[in-house]
């Protein structure tokens, strides 16, 4: 009986040396092809990424790892793979959610890209760029009225965070509340006033109101921090003709 329990005892302590040793294994394996994708070796990087999962296939960090290398490398659908396999064993990695929102974005999959980045804010409410992000996606789809609550939650954790005013300033334009945009446009261009977007976006919205020669100074000063802003361009050509200056509007149009 004695000699059972020996045995038993003795297969036990096996079984828990080799699992310590497969854990070892899979974590070097892992740190060693995330020195390679560091390096931007991403096809090396993904083998040891992939001996890595072989010693330890719940190992969720190494799948994050294995898809951010397929997506170095343009394999967007195996990177794809790979993230949903870390999500599927831990659904609040949230590296995971931001992997496949940034690969459905770069596949202008806009829609899944929005779902995971959705994820992704769920498990991380506290960082600004989560918030951007999914604002951002929403944008994308015309979804303006959705978008603006995104950009504010952002402001709550940085007040002064230009591209949340400027995103909530785009959604509220598009909403048609003209005024609360001005008002987000007038903080960030309090913030940086080299902002050539928002000198733009406010004399659009001037010329919607019809204040023509405030919007041709709107423009005017995005023009100054950028002659070749295009946008700009364009949009003081027509304000030109709003105004009866046909020679100084021609004189744009010959340029663009």
């Amino acid at each position: 009986m004695r000699s059972i329990i020996k045995s038993v005892v003795c297969l036990l302590i096996l079984a828990a040396i080799s699992s310590a040793l497969a854990e070892d294994a899979t974590i070097t394996y892992d740190r060693l092809g995330l020195k390679l994708y560091s390096s931007k070796n991403y096809t090396e990087s993904l083998n040891y990424f992939n001996q890595s999962l072989e010693q330890n296939s719940s190992n969720v960090d190494a799948w994050v790892h294995r898809g951010d290398a397929f997506k170095a490398l343009k394999r967007y659908n195996e990177s794809i793979d790979s993230y949903y396999q870390a999500a599927n064993l831990d659904g609040r990695k949230v590296a995971a959610w931001l992997g496949l929102a940034d690969v459905y974005t770069t596949k202008k999959d806009y829609v899944n890209a929005t779902m995971a980045a959705a994820k992704a804010t769920q498990y991380d409410n506290k960082t600004k760029s989560n918030w951007l992000r999914e604002g951002s996606l929403l944008q994308k789809q015309g979804l303006f009225k959705e978008a603006t609550p995104k950009f504010d939650e952002a402001l709550k954790l940085d007040a002064k965070c230009k591209d949340a005013l400027y995103g909530k300033a785009l959604s509220l334009v598009a909403a048609g509340s003209t005024r609360e945009a001005a008002s987000a446009l007038d903080q960030l261009l309090a913030l940086d006033p080299k902002h050539k977007s928002a000198y733009n976006l406010k004399g659009q919205i001037q010329e919607s109101q019809g204040k023509y020669v405030e919007a041709l100074a709107s423009y005017n000063k995005a023009l100054e921090l950028d002659p070749k802003y295009s946008i700009a361009l364009n949009n003081k050509m027509h304000i030109l003709l709003a105004l009866k200056k046909e020679k100084d509007a021609m004189d744009i149009f010959l340029k663009i």
